[in-house]
């Protein structure tokens, strides 16, 4: 279902055009929306002019905003027309009039109508008052930009209009094309605006790219708009934002502050933690149990905590909607965990890595959320292996000589590169804690045919062609059929139950286990039963009940893919730019189907969570990011290329396990640790920049010289 285009590259003929009318304050009451006198074929569509349904059907997200705004920027009305550059001009001459309301940015005293959701998770009692030391810290996670390779777009064309585009069926009244990690989600959304049986509907994704997770619901958006559009004009509608638009516009990896409180016994064991989390998911919220819940978890970390009481509070501020970016929170609660084991092994003198291993949870634990998660015991070798795969302990011994002439000296000698390095572990779950009533439900269908061919049936999306291989290997080694008779059918129909995004690793693991299955039971009865033979397998949710009484998939976390990241750091001398010498990940990732595409995944993943640790410094101002930002906004780009070496430990009987969002879980911790060392002052916040650096060192030397 990944198109071999993107939306801009799509020729045809007679398209109209949209631009998007926003909000221009954070917060108010729209009160109406003042236009020109526009030309024949240009068309301004407003709330009202919806026929059906104003809002996401998932989301609580209006497809055009009604009475009240919620961020600056927010879509208020459309203006669809044949020629862009009049569009604009016509663009420029509307007015959204609004009676503007105090807005709010801060995470701090937020009132009650602000909290989107809560969690208030306590386990036994607390044992502070027999703790031999006290640790605690706040940790601060920042925005991250995905930066797609092409900007948010979506075409809807009805199907009257003669495009040269594969058929379809006769029954479908629009085609919709956006890229897209979730096409139920469109088709449903598209239906619900306007008001049509989701089977008059063909959504077609086109090239996603790296998507790092931000095409899960933001296409649906657009391509509603864009469908508005064709269904009041009756004409094609492509809906392309800018690359500034879609920089401040599109929704961003949501920003997090966890506080940690720990009690240590006098072994530095773990005796109880109190953790508080707000997690801000900007205007109108998005995903928000699934993102809270997987931040609590995260920053309990792999750990064995004794008593724990976490506090947990996701709330909506007047800035754009945030959402998932490749681990919807467990990074950031991750981040939060792995720097404070870092600080309790500081405060203590102890190896982070040694501490770490001391206090790993048990092999089978019971998460807070009251499911089981397998193979813990995994961790205490990975953290073995990355360890000997950086030279950790060696450089780990080393460094801390030079952080003590640091601390006696107050610098480093001229010209001397202050080095650090650092360790942290993590893992990554291979579902969603929740996934809807009728989603989540994964299916295949392989039919044998009477030719030996193969006809595998299953509603994915993929960013590469790699899956299909892996499956067409599958049922290659166990129906010994001819590889290249495989085929694949990837659209979903009206029947096909919805999987939910794709995401969290789930091609690689769901449906692999359901293609198995299924040919398994093909080869049972292919010597008995005439050809063609169809089988079918599914996947269902196990839900339960979780501490808040809602229902969640107690099989999310029962197997994860596991990682333990080691990085090392110099710092410049004279700039305090920080140079990443190296970054050694190794991971548990059950059966590996594919290495070569396992590792390219895991060396894309760690340049990303390092840029989002580094250097992706990127903040809003009264609810609207600054021109500087979106000109200076640093990404990953090839020049800053840094050894990557990443080892597997075999595991073949766990299957394949998710390892998609690994090293976002690890890395920014371990490497955070690793300039904390080399400058010998402990950072609790991401992303860390030269300046944050110079300002440190700066602090240091003015503590000294009192």
């Amino acid at each position: 279902m990944n198109g071999p285009l993107f939306v801009d590259d799509i020729d045809i003929p007679g398209v109209l055009e949209g631009i998007t009318i926003r909000s221009p304050v954070s917060k108010g009451r729209l009160l109406s929306i003042e236009a020109p006198k526009l030309p024949s074929s240009y068309y301004l569509i407003r709330a009202e002019d919806i026929p059906g349904k104003n809002e996401l059907p998932d989301f609580p997200v209006p497809i055009l905003a009604g009475d009240d705004l919620a961020y600056r920027g927010e879509p208020a009305a459309l203006l669809i027309g044949p020629d862009k550059y009049q569009l604009e001009e016509l663009a420029g001459q509307c007015r959204v009039i609004a009676e503007e309301e105090p807005p709010r940015f801060e995470r701090h005293a937020v009132p009650p109508e602000a909290i989107l959701a809560q969690r208030h998770i306590h386990r036994d009692e607390g044992c502070f008052q027999e703790a031999q030391t006290i640790v605690e810290g706040t940790y601060i996670t920042g925005i991250q930009e995905h930066w797609y390779s092409e900007p948010s777009a979506a075409l809807a064309v009805p199907l009257a209009v003669p495009v040269a585009l594969p058929p379809v069926e006769p029954s479908e009244a629009l085609r919709i094309l956006t890229a897209t990690q979730w096409p139920f989600q469109v088709r449903r959304s598209v239906a619900a605006v306007l008001d049509m049986a989701p089977s008059l509907i063909r959504v077609e994704p086109t090239r996603i790219g790296v998507h790092l997770d931000g095409k899960i619901w933001y296409p649906s958006l657009l391509a509603c708009h864009a469908a508005l559009g064709a269904k009041i004009s009756g004409k094609p509608v492509r809906l392309s934002l800018s690359r500034e638009e879609d920089f401040r516009y599109s929704p961003k990896r949501n920003g997090a502050e966890i506080h940690i409180r720990s009690a240590l016994g006098d072994r530095g064991q773990l005796l109880a933690s109190e953790i508080s989390v707000v997690t801000d998911m900007g205007g109108r919220g998005v995903f928000t149990d699934e993102i809270l819940d997987r931040t609590c978890l995260g920053a309990l970390g792999v750990y064995k905590h004794g008593a724990i009481k976490v506090e947990g509070t996701a709330i909506t501020t007047n800035m754009p909607p945030a959402g998932p970016l490749a681990g919807f929170g467990l990074a950031q609660g991750f981040f939060a965990a792995e720097r404070h084991a870092s600080r309790i092994a500081d405060t203590l003198g102890r190896d982070p890595a040694e501490w770490r291993k001391n206090n790993l949870f048990s092999r089978n634990k019971l998460l807070a959320i009251g499911a089981s998660i397998q193979d813990a015991s995994a961790l205490d070798g990975l953290l073995d292996t990355a360890a000997a795969m950086g030279d950790y302990y060696r450089k780990w011994a080393a460094y801390e000589l030079l952080r003590n002439r640091l601390r006696e000296n107050g610098e480093a000698e001229k010209g001397e590169a202050r080095r650090g390095i650092g360790i942290a572990a993590a893992y990554q779950s291979g579902g969603f804690l929740y996934s809807g009533v009728d989603r989540g439900v994964y299916a295949v269908e392989i039919t044998l045919e009477k030719d030996s061919s193969l006809e595998i049936k299953a509603a994915i999306v993929s960013s590469t062609n790699e899956y299909q291989q892996i499956w067409r290997n599958i049922a290659a080694d166990i129906l010994a059929v001819d590889g290249a008779a495989v085929r694949f059918v990837t659209e979903g129909t009206e029947n096909t139950p919805d999987p939910g995004p794709a995401c969290l690793s789930r091609n690689i693991t769901v449906i692999t286990r359901l293609v198995e299955r299924a040919c398994a039971a093909i080869r049972k009865q292919r010597f008995r039963d005439p050809l063609p033979i169809t089988v079918r397998r599914a996947c269902h949710p196990v839900k339960r009940e979780n501490w808040e009484g809602k229902p969640s998939d107690q099989t999310a976390f029962a197997h994860p893919g596991w990682g333990a990241a080691v990085v090392e750091t110099s710092i410049d001398p004279v700039s305090y730019t920080p140079l990443i010498r190296g970054v050694w990940l190794a991971v548990d990732g059950g059966k590996i189907l594919c290495k070569q595409g396992a590792q390219r995944s895991l060396t894309l993943q760690a340049i990303h969570a390092l840029s989002w640790a580094g250097r992706e410094w990127l903040r809003y101002e009264d609810g609207r990011i600054p021109d500087t930002q979106i000109r200076g906004y640093g990404i990953p780009l090839s020049e800053d290329a840094f050894p990557i070496h990443i080892e597997f430990i075999s595991n073949d009987a766990a299957g394949p396990k998710g390892i998609g969002e690994l090293a976002f879980n690890c890395v920014p911790a371990a490497y955070v640790q690793a300039v904390s060392q080399a400058i010998d002052f402990s950072f609790s916040q991401i992303p860390i920049t030269a300046r944050d650096i110079w300002e440190a060192v700066t602090l240091k030397h003015k503590e000294l010289k009192r």
